[in-house]
Formats: C-alpha cells, sequence, structure tokens
C-alpha cells in the first residue's frame, strides 16, 4: 500500500512538473517580436491594385492580430510587424515574400576642428555659399535640442524647394521648432516601444527632441551655425561651427534609452531619402553580417542609389583588428583621430615624480598638498572592485583618499562617481594595455584624471610599495598646437575587412577625440542622472563623432561640385588625405605608439582643402555595385534583397572584387603551406581601376612606395594624359608575391600626380 501510495505522489508530481514545464515553455514559443518583411514588387497579385493592402493580407493570413509598424517604399517594399516565431516561419514559406528579418539592436558610436582642419581657408577657395546651403545633411541619431544657438537660421535664405519634409508634432516638440536651418524633425519609435514596451514620457520625449546629447552632439558637428564664446566650463573656449555651417539640418529620431532598433533605423532612412537628403549621417553600428541582410548596408545602397552619400562611423571596437562596423564599399567608413588640443591635468606622487594626463574636471580644486593614495582593487569588497563598479568600494576604505580605477567595465565619469559616493575625494583613471596612451577627457563630478598606459603603471607600482603613498591632483585648462597630431584613437575600429578582405576599410578618419559641441538641455554632460549641471556644449569622444565631421565635409564638397556622385564626393576625401606629418613621419597610432597602418586609418586623415579640388576621381555608380555583387557570388535573390532590383549576374562575365573601381587597395594573399609559409612559387594578383578627370588637363604619373620588398608592384601604363572633363583612363596593377608566414601584413602607397593634384590610395597586403 505504502508502495502504490508513493508511486501515486510520483505521477501526482510528474504531472505538475510536466504542467509547470509547459506553461514556462508555452509564453516563450508565443512570444513575440519585430521582423521586417521584404516583399517581390513584381509578385503582386492583380486581384491588388494597392501594395498596402496587398502587406495587410499577407499578414493577416498569418495572424489576425498582428499590425503593421511601418511600411517601406525605399528601403525595402513591405513592411515590418511583430510575430511570433512559428508565425514567421508560416510566412516566410509564403509566395511573394523575399524574406522576414528578425530586427537587430543597434548602439550609437559613442570649436576647434574647422581651424585644425584648415576651413578657414575655404572661403578664398569657393565663394558661392548659396550652393552650400542647398544641400540638407540628414541625421539619424537621439534626436535635436532646438533651442541650440547653433541652429540659428540667420542669414540663411529659404528653405530649398527641393525640400519635402516637416517638423513632426509630439512631446515637447511642435512645428514651431523647426526653420531654415533645421528644416526637418521626424521621430521613430514604433520598433522600440514594441519590443520593449510605451515609452515613459516624463523621462523621454516622444518626439524628435533630444534627451540624450549624442544627437545634438553629431547634427552641429556636421553643419552647426557659428557661436561665439562657446565653451563647457571655459575650457575649449572660442568660436564653435560645424563642418557645413551653411548646410541645412534634418533630424531623424531613431535612437532612444534602449538603443536603435532596425525597424526604426530603417523607416528613418525610408523617409529621409523621400523627403530629400543630400547627406545621411549614421553615427550607428552593430555586428558585421552579410550586405544582403544588413538592413544599413540595405538602406544605404537605396540611398545611394538616388545620389545620397552615406557617412557612418567606424565604430568603437578598437584596437582589436577587424573590429570595424559598416564595411559596405557604397558606404563612408569613418574612424577616429585627435585633433591639436589638450586638457591637460597633472598629477604628482608623494616621491616627488610627475605626470600629466587628461580631464575635464572645473569644479572646487583639491587642496595643493599631498592626499592620500589607494588602488581600487586594494578596498573593494568585489574580484572587479578594481574597475570602481557600483557598490564595490568600501567607504572606511577609501574616505578623504585619492582612489586609481582600472579603465574597462563601465563609463569613465561612472566610476568617479562611485568613488565620489564612497567617499573618496580624487580619481585616478589608469589605462591598461588595450588603451595605451590614449587620453579621452571628462567632466567628471569630482577631481579626476586619466593617465597613460605607461604613467599608470609606475603611479601602481609606487601605490604597492610606498606604506604611505601620497598624490596631490591639479587642473591645467586647455593647451592648443598639442603635437603629434592627428593620431589615430585607441578605441578606433580598425581593418582588416572581415566580410570583404579585398575591400580596404576604414575609408579615412576625421577628428573624433575631446569634441566640442552642441548639447541637450535634457541632462548633463556626463549623462549621468546625478548630473544636475545643464551646458550648451559639451566635449565627447568617439568614433560618433568623427562621422559627422566628414558627413558636414561631403556637404562642401556637395555645394562645390553639385553634380559629384556619392562616390565621387568620397573618392575625393579618400584620395587627398594625409598619411604623415610634415616632418614625413606616419601619423601614430596611440594604442601602440608606433606609426599606424592603412588598417588603423585607412587612406588617411581627411583634408578638406585639398579634397576640393582632387583632380582625379574614383567613381563608381549603381551597375557597378551590382557588379560588386556578383563579384561575391550573390544569387539574383541576394541581390534583389540587396538592391531591390532585378539583376542577373552573366554567367559568361568573368566578375571579380579585384576591379571593383574603389579608391584603395586591399590584397589578401594565402599563405601556401599555412603557418610559417614555406613555398617559394610566387602568387600574381591583379587590380583594375579607373580614373575620371574632374579637373583641368594634365598628364599623371604613378609612383609606389612600400614599407617592404617582398611583393612586386607594377602599375600599368605608367603615365595617364587627360584633355576633357570627365575623362575615363583605366590601368592596372599587377601585385607579385612570395608566400609569407600567415598572420603577416604588409603596406603600400600608389599616387598619381600631376605635379599640382596627389591622387593616392594605400595598399594593404595581408597573408592568410
Amino acid at each position: 500500500m505504502k508502495m502504490l501510495a508513493f508511486k501515486f505522489l510520483q505521477i501526482i508530481f510528474l504531472l505538475l512538473f510536466i504542467g509547470r514545464y509547459t506553461i514556462a515553455e508555452n509564453p516563450t514559443h508565443q512570444a513575440k517580436k519585430t521582423y521586417i518583411i521584404h516583399m517581390d514588387k513584381s509578385t503582386m497579385p492583380a486581384s491588388y491594385n494597392d501594395h498596402l493592402l496587398w502587406f495587410d493580407s499577407s499578414l493577416k493570413s498569418v495572424s489576425d492580430s498582428a499590425e503593421m509598424l511601418y511600411t517601406y517604399k525605399h528601403v525595402a517594399h513591405g513592411y515590418s510587424t511583430r510575430l511570433t516565431v512559428q508565425e514567421a516561419e508560416t510566412l516566410a514559406k509564403q509566395p511573394g515574400i523575399l524574406s522576414v528579418t528578425p530586427e537587430v539592436r543597434y548602439e550609437l558610436h559613442t570649436t576647434r576642428t574647422p581651424e585644425f582642419l584648415g576651413l578657414q581657408k575655404t572661403s578664398t577657395l569657393f565663394p558661392a555659399s548659396d550652393q552650400q546651403s542647398q544641400v540638407i545633411i540628414g541625421v539619424l541619431d537621439t534626436g535635436v535640442w532646438p533651442e541650440l544657438k547653433s541652429l540659428d537660421d540667420t542669414g540663411l535664405g529659404p528653405v530649398p524647394s527641393s525640400w519635402k519634409g516637416e517638423c513632426e508634432i509630439g512631446n515637447n516638440m511642435n512645428s514651431s521648432n523647426c526653420n531654415r536651418k533645421l528644416v526637418g524633425a521626424r521621430f521613430f519609435s514604433k520598433g522600440y516601444e514594441a519590443a520593449l514596451g510605451p515609452i515613459d514620457e516624463t523621462t523621454e520625449s516622444k518626439s524628435a527632441r533630444d534627451d540624450d546629447g549624442h544627437g545634438s552632439h553629431t547634427l552641429t558637428t556636421a553643419a552647426g551655425s557659428a557661436v561665439s564664446e562657446a565653451s563647457l566650463f571655459g575650457l575649449a573656449s572660442g568660436t564653435a561651427r560645424g563642418m557645413a555651417t551653411q548646410a541645412r539640418v534634418a533630424v531623424y529620431k531613431v535612437c532612444w534609452i534602449g538603443g536603435c532598433f532596425t525597424s526604426d533605423i530603417a523607416a528613418g532612412i525610408d523617409k529621409a531619402i523621400e523627403d530629400g537628403v543630400n547627406i545621411l549621417s549614421m553615427s550607428i553600428g552593430g555586428s558585421l553580417m552579410d550586405y544582403y541582410r544588413d538592413i544599413i548596408a540595405i538602406g544605404a545602397f537605396t540611398a545611394t542609389s538616388h545620389g545620397i552619400l552615406v557617412s557612418t562611423s567606424a565604430g568603437n571596437g578598437g584596437p582589436s583588428p577587424g573590429s570595424l562596423s559598416n564595411v559596405a564599399p557604397w558606404i563612408t567608413t569613418v574612424g577616429a583621430g585627435t585633433i591639436d588640443r589638450d586638457f591637460p591635468a597633472y598629477i604628482t606622487l608623494g616621491n616627488g615624480k610627475a605626470y600629466t594626463g587628461a580631464s575635464l574636471y572645473s569644479g572646487k580644486p583639491l587642496p595643493d598638498s599631498p592626499l592620500p593614495l589607494v588602488y581600487a582593487g586594494n578596498v573593494s569588497n568585489s574580484t572587479v572592485g578594481y574597475l570602481c563598479i557600483p557598490g564595490s568600494l568600501v567607504p572606511t576604505k577609501v574616505s578623504g583618499k585619492i582612489v586609481i580605477c582600472e579603465r574597462g567595465g563601465n563609463s569613465r565619469v561612472e566610476k568617479g562617481l562611485v568613488v565620489k559616493s564612497a567617499g573618496g575625494i580624487g580619481m585616478i583613471l589608469a589605462n591598461n594595455e588595450e588603451f595605451g596612451e590614449e587620453l579621452v577627457a571628462d567632466p567628471h563630478l569630482l577631481p579626476a584624471a586619466a593617465l597613460g598606459q605607461r604613467s599608470s603603471n609606475v603611479l601602481k607600482d609606487y601605490a604597492f610599495s610606498s606604506p604611505n603613498p601620497t598624490a596631490k591632483l591639479t587642473f591645467g585648462g586647455t593647451h592648443l598646437q598639442v603635437q603629434p597630431s592627428p593620431v589615430v584613437a585607441a578605441f578606433s575600429s580598425r581593418g582588416p575587412n572581415i566580410l570583404t578582405p579585398k575591400i580596404l576599410k576604414p575609408d579615412l578618419i576625421a577628428p573624433g577625440v575631446n569634441i566640442l559641441a552642441g548639447w541637450t538641455g535634457a541632462v548633463g554632460p556626463t549623462g549621468l542622472t546625478v548630473d544636475t549641471r545643464h551646458v550648451n556644449f559639451n566635449i565627447i569622444s568617439g568614433t560618433s563623432m568623427s562621422c559627422p565631421h566628414v558627413s558636414g565635409l561631403a556637404a562642401i564638397l556637395k555645394g562645390a561640385h553639385p553634380e559629384w556622385s556619392p562616390a565621387a564626393i568620397r573618392s575625393a576625401l579618400m584620395t587627398t588625405a594625409y598619411t604623415s606629418y610634415k616632418n614625413g613621419q606616419t601619423i601614430q597610432d596611440v594604442a601602440t605608439g608606433q606609426p599606424g597602418t592603412p588598417f588603423d586609418y585607412g587612406a588617411g586623415h581627411v583634408d578638406p582643402v585639398a579634397a576640393l579640388d582632387p583632380g582625379l576621381v574614383y567613381d563608381a555608380n549603381v551597375d557597378d555595385y551590382l557588379n560588386f555583387f556578383c563579384a561575391l557570388n550573390y544569387t539574383s535573390f541576394q541581390i534583389k534583397l540587396a538592391a531591390r532590383r532585378e539583376f542577373t549576374c552573366d554567367s559568361k562575365k568573368n566578375y571579380r572584387v579585384e576591379d571593383f573601381n574603389y579608391p584603395s587597395f586591399a590584397v589578401p594573399f594565402e599563405t601556401a603551406s599555412g603557418i610559417g609559409g614555406g613555398s617559394d612559387a610566387p602568387t600574381t594578383v591583379k587590380y583594375t581601376r579607373t580614373l575620371t578627370n574632374v579637373g583641368t588637363s594634365g598628364t599623371y604619373k604613378a609612383s609606389v612606395s612600400s614599407r617592404s620588398s617582398s611583393v612586386k608592384i607594377v602599375v600599368e601604363p605608367q603615365t595617364l594624359s587627360f584633355t576633357e572633363l570627365y575623362e575615363k583612363k583605366s590601368y592596372t596593377v599587377t601585385f607579385t608575391s612570395s608566400s609569407m608566414p600567415s598572420g603577416t601584413n604588409s603596406f603600400a602607397y600608389l599616387e598619381w600626380t600631376d605635379g599640382k593634384h596627389r591622387v593616392g590610395s594605400p595598399i594593404a597586403l595581408s597573408w592568410t
């Protein structure tokens, strides 16, 4: 009887367990997520006279309750919606459906630069600023703070007649917030809200208004009007201006507190194309994926086909190799460098040794006397306490002391807040090997400074070895004419291009470290909720900052040469970029302290004055990009997804990425016998390029400089003569190399010159 009772209890328990397991499984199976639906326009049944009805019918066939979040006209022919996994799988099998793509969340890639770039010279080079005022830059970001003086429209004429956008009304935003400078403002939140729930309008504006600051900063960097007496707490004082001060700007808010969702990004790009922007700036990115599945690549392709140059950030994944985002060859991919301005902080140790760091701290100074110094890892209750994460420091061991915190893990300004909350009176932020000597200044809430790796190592050795370590911390304001500059920022993402190794990325670098630009009135300069300081300008860093520099410079070129294609503008910026300082030394990589390479800086640092008159350009059109897809062995189906058009590769034609007309060269060789090489049999590859004359008549001669003699590089022909505007001439470059050990990289540089113009192309050689 006892055994029967036991068996009965086992059965009851088992049934309860199965029931619980089934209940737990059911919500997961039924959980909905956002998908972007690409439909084949050519297959719409004749019974429908409207595509929206067709979209709705396809959706209702798998779900009675689902609704369309957005419909897309340019980026895709289709819509986005919320579906269960089963519904998405069923929909994908229906006729007329090209793809059902799950939504991806992307992240933001987070003054003096006009002078540093030489833009004060341009007024004598092209007086027609009214042409620049016809250029409209669309910015996809966190929105705009419309009251900024950087958006003053004084002196601007009527809004270009080609403009079709509008200023959308929303929470804390109305149509009167736009003017002749800020010509449009839209917001896209349906994907964000579908994923994370309704927006809390007490903390976030359901409108184009910027509650974060990032969008206002990128927008005013690209095209902010000149504002005198601008600064952050008196630092970096002077006249703040964007790159293209006469250009118009339009805002597309697609990023929110919870991130940037692809259904919203797609809708933003779609509207920007429809509204009539000329330049599209996106400091957004995520992981690499095939072009036909990457919504930014797809949207950028459509924009490019409409004559819109798309500028994006390379990412903040450096200095790790192969860390790039946004590598499509129709996108301009921008890395980050420094400018010749620093904000020094001085650290003097108890042993008399002194070191220089960086800081934007502007509050009450520390006493001018040695103060106790401790290492965070030694005054923590956590195994990762050295990072100064919230709640990790022991107040009794920190109170009244300067704390050494290691960089990484959480934001730099949050580390300072953690120290302050624990009773610390100062912080030194120590760089590790990953960040090298890079000094990023921050507006800390307590006296604090960033310190390079070498000095940080000495600092920690002193703190560990001295029985009573002490330090003094003082601040030096703003220093100009800092050399060497630029240097490649450690955080700037690096090549090689993992997705398409024969396309060199990034394209170029631009200022992205300690950049002063407009800021939101909703949060303080640190972005922390406890920071109640309000500023009109802020100083921040990231490839998010370098991207809008190039967007604004592209607007200048578009204004000066309205007939140029996006590829021609990108080429002009790349082939005139510089890779060395005035003393002839190569631009440094701050992460290593060594000369940088094209995997770090691409074609080099942007030089907008030279870009206005490049002489020759490497042009490309939609047909070239379609041939590029064929070279990647894309099917007609995949091309239709990426390019939104019917195209079949010609089986009789030999398509090669080596022949795609890009302004730079990436040449990957295969190692003959794996690691260590071993075979002396030479490998030869040939690349073809075509140059278009956009200047005066002239004869250009080619020259090649190489850091290594291991590869023979031959250019044929070695001279090209141009007599007419837009005349085209082709040439080949042959690379011959014996096998090298896997992982070897070498670099060279090709230059065409007529004595006046310098048309340069970096060459990256690698062995895998």
